[in-house]
């Protein structure tokens, strides 16, 4: 006899087709533009065009308790990551610094166990990376949506 699954389906709220938008980015490259962190689509990604740091900030329209994240990215050396529980991108407060293990050849697969993951907003600084430009392939938030804005 098998056991009913009663445990809610764990979802990405960092999709665009969940309502997460990124609002922000310091860099767009019309072949890779921000919008592709957060399409679901493992082949596409958005890249830097310069300096450091470069920035992105992604809106959830709503707000959110983060369980875990999960970031794919080339070449990003130091990662800063800020949230805020406003309704609009103001106030953010650090949450967390990560050095990231420079991977030859394949994609940094970076998890976070979140601690305190109140949020309606995430903003992602690229400190420094390995190289001229790095990339972010994707951005993946596990958690639960707690109310809308309104």
């Amino acid at each position: 006899m098998s056991r009913l699954n009663t445990k809610m389906r764990k979802i990405d709220l960092c999709l665009s087709s969940e309502g997460a938008e990124v609002i922000l980015a310091t860099s767009s490259d019309e072949k890779h533009p921000p919008e592709n962190i957060i399409d679901g689509n493992p082949e596409t990604f958005w890249t830097t065009t310069g300096m450091f740091p470069q920035e992105f900030i992604i809106c959830f329209h709503k707000h959110i308790k983060i369980e875990k994240l999960l970031i794919q990215s080339y070449l990003v050396r130091t990662l800063r990551i800020e949230k805020t529980t406003a309704k609009e991108p103001v106030g953010f407060e650090q949450w967390i610094d990560k050095d990231l293990v420079h991977t030859e050849g394949q994609l940094q697969n970076e998890e976070v166990v979140a601690r305190d993951g109140y949020a309606t907003y995430l903003r992602f600084i690229i400190l420094s990376a390995f190289d001229h430009f790095a990339s972010v392939h994707s951005i993946s938030v596990e958690g639960i949506a707690v109310s809308s804005l309104s």
